[in-house]
């Protein structure tokens, strides 16, 4: 029986080729080849001619001599020195030993000399080089994305992308989870982001949404009995978007029956480690488990990157009643030290300022204490304060691990409670960033027991921290339902919710579900929702849940977040085979575009557009990645 290698190798054979340009080495010295690739580069060396010829595993080099050939030889000599860059080509030849092996690369022990050459399809000159270092700006990769990918870095993000779905699906297959495809075309929902909606044809005026989530049709699924879910699904939310979102992502999606918080972090722990195990090499240690509150008062964010210290430090009793107004009239002050910043010049500090107060971090103002390495201390509020305080604020710094040390400097800002611990929890990751502190290994912990409600100034009422199908802990439900719809009270109930980070990064994040009627109209008579307006929107789910509900809950990963760490880069765009910019377009097929009026028409709506100024540049360049189109 073949091996499960020798199976892969046979199976990649093809009446076009007998071996991939990947494959050979120096036990096939002597064996008579048909490769099939594009050319990498071709060079005329006078007394031969060579080409690398690379598909998705690998390059070869053919070698086409000159000296000694007969007239079919200089033919094909001739032939390869006309290749151009990424001709589409067909060789056969024979497998000998290079006298000048090339160490940096697998097939670099051996060479081919080919005794037959076709050209399958020339090629334009591509707009750059299909290297793994290009100079090509983004807009230009994503317009010729095709061309891109096959560039080593986005092919090899690719091909770790498909490892870690096949590893995903073996993983949860072997326990018993069944994979159900849900529907794309749902119902909106004004809860969360925006949604994108689809005109419907036949039922005119009405809308479809895509799903932001398989939110409801997971936990439907559990209330039909299958026990156990997954699906790797596409999902869609229409907002703002950076280098960590897109329009349309992809989640792995999962749900149980008869479990609590518990089981699920087991299961689900296990299978990322498993991933980093198989992909990267790194075990991880068990999860820490940190409570909510505990990751913003030592962190001030609810996603901590534990590679680094730089914990926040309450000095609120020993900043106030100095007459300095930003921080007497704060609930909190807070600092956290940053190593070996007291050299920065003042111009780094005033950039720093600016960032903090921008919309990076968006505090109000930031306060700085320089402890210089003299011993001696320098401060941007310094007519307020006296050595006297500057040293309480270190000694509080000091019970913190890395503690403020002569060199280093206190960033502190002021303000509301949480909106100062959420500004802070900003600038710890960026000045983690600028310092290099989050560049190597892996961190992973479960932030679990959110709050059930957050406050919406905007609205003026409580919304859901997670969503509305969160179910709060058994304990807390006394408290939620003595409440009105605006009791701060609310603030203090707590969610059966959970979140798995990795370097900063929320991967994954989930809840045990409500699962009675009863709770569930509670919930929503708590956000604002009439009983109207919950039977219209959710009453199939209500419904569902008096017909034997059983407990369940689950959580979903996002697979682009995911495939980013393991893979080590800063955008979930490498990892998606075609991205959409940071404006939500695909310039490659040149969408969003307008539909005809006939199609308009046929879907009974109208539309009236006011022309931004990109859109209207975008409109006028044109669109679409066919080289020479016009």
């Amino acid at each position: 029986m073949l091996s499960g290698s020798a199976v892969a190798a046979a199976a990649l054979r093809t009446a076009i080729r007998s071996r991939t340009c990947g494959e050979l080495r120096i036990g096939d010295v002597g064996e008579q080849v048909l490769l099939s690739g594009w050319v990498q580069m071709s060079r005329d060396m006078n007394h031969f001619a060579f080409v690398d010829l690379r598909d998705r595993f690998g390059i070869t080099q053919v070698i086409f001599p000159k000296d000694g050939a007969d007239e079919a030889g200089l033919a094909r000599y001739d032939a390869a020195v006309k290749l151009g860059r990424e001709f589409v080509i067909k060789v056969s030849g024979k497998v000998v030993e290079r006298s000048n092996k090339n160490a940096n690369r697998p097939t670099g022990d051996i060479e081919v000399v080919a005794d037959n050459l076709e050209v399958l399809n020339p090629s334009l000159t591509p707009p750059f080089k299909i290297e793994d270092e290009t100079d090509a700006q983004e807009d230009t990769r994503m317009r010729f994305r095709y061309l891109d990918i096959r560039r080593n870095p986005i092919k090899d993000a690719l091909l770790l992308r498909n490892r870690v779905t096949r590893l995903v699906r073996d993983y949860l297959g072997d326990r018993e989870f069944v994979e159900v495809e849900t529907p794309v075309l749902i119902k909106s929902t004004p809860e969360g982001a925006r949604d994108f909606v689809v005109p419907s044809r036949m039922n005119a005026g009405q809308f479809y949404a895509l799903p932001q989530s398989p939110q409801t049709f997971k936990q439907l699924l559990m209330v039909a009995g299958m026990d156990r879910y997954f699906q790797i699904v596409k999902c869609f939310r229409d907002e703002e978007l950076r280098a960590d979102r897109q329009p349309e992502f992809t989640q792995i999606d999962c749900e149980m029956t008869f479990v609590a918080q518990e089981d699920i972090l087991n299961m689900f722990e296990g299978l990322i480690r498993k991933i980093f195990k198989e992909i990267v090499g790194h075990e991880f240690p068990p999860f820490q488990r940190m409570e909510y509150s505990e990751a913003m008062d030592r962190f001030g964010i609810d996603k901590p990157d534990l590679r680094f210290d730089m914990e926040l430090v309450d000095i609120t009793a020993a900043a106030k009643d100095r007459d300095f107004k930003i921080f007497d009239e704060a609930e909190l002050v807070v600092a956290m030290c940053c190593k070996g910043m007291a050299d920065w010049s003042t111009k780094k500090i005033k950039d720093l300022e600016k960032r903090a107060t921008g919309q990076e971090v968006g505090a109000s103002a930031l306060v700085w204490l320089k402890y210089n390495k003299d011993g001696t201390f320098d401060c941007s509020a310094k007519k307020f304060f006296t050595d006297e305080q500057y040293k309480a604020w270190v000694e509080a710094a000091n019970k913190k691990p890395g503690g403020c040390e002569p060199g280093d400097v206190l960033l502190i800002l002021a303000g509301k409670r949480l909106k100062t611990q959420e500004c802070m929890g900003k600038l710890r990751h960026l000045m983690g960033t600028d310092l290099g502190l989050r560049k190597e290994g892996f961190r992973a912990l479960w932030v679990v027991n959110f709050p059930m409600f957050e406050w919406d100034e905007d609205e003026e009422r409580f919304a859901a921290k997670h969503h509305p199908f969160t179910s709060p802990w058994t304990e807390d439900v006394e408290l939620m339902s003595s409440c009105d719809r605006k009791d701060p009270r609310l603030e203090n109930v707590r969610a059966n919710a959970y979140d798995m980070v990795i370097n900063g990064v929320e991967v994954g994040g989930g809840s045990i579900r409500i699962h009675r009627r009863d709770l569930q109209e509670k919930v929503f008579d708590t956000l604002g929702f009439t009983k109207e307006e919950a039977l219209k929107q959710f009453g199939f789910l209500m419904g569902a849940f008096e017909y034997g509900a059983p407990p369940h809950g689950g959580l979903a990963f996002g697979l682009d977040r995911l495939c980013t760490i393991l893979g080590g880069k800063t955008t979930i765009r490498d990892f998606i085979a075609f991205p959409k910019n940071n404006m939500g377009r695909d310039t490659m097929i040149d969408t969003p575009s307008a539909i005809t009026s006939a199609q308009l028409e046929e879907l009974s709506i109208a539309t009236v557009v006011k022309e931004a100024p990109q859109q209207a540049a975008t409109a006028a360049a044109g669109g679409g990645g066919y080289p020479g189109a016009k």
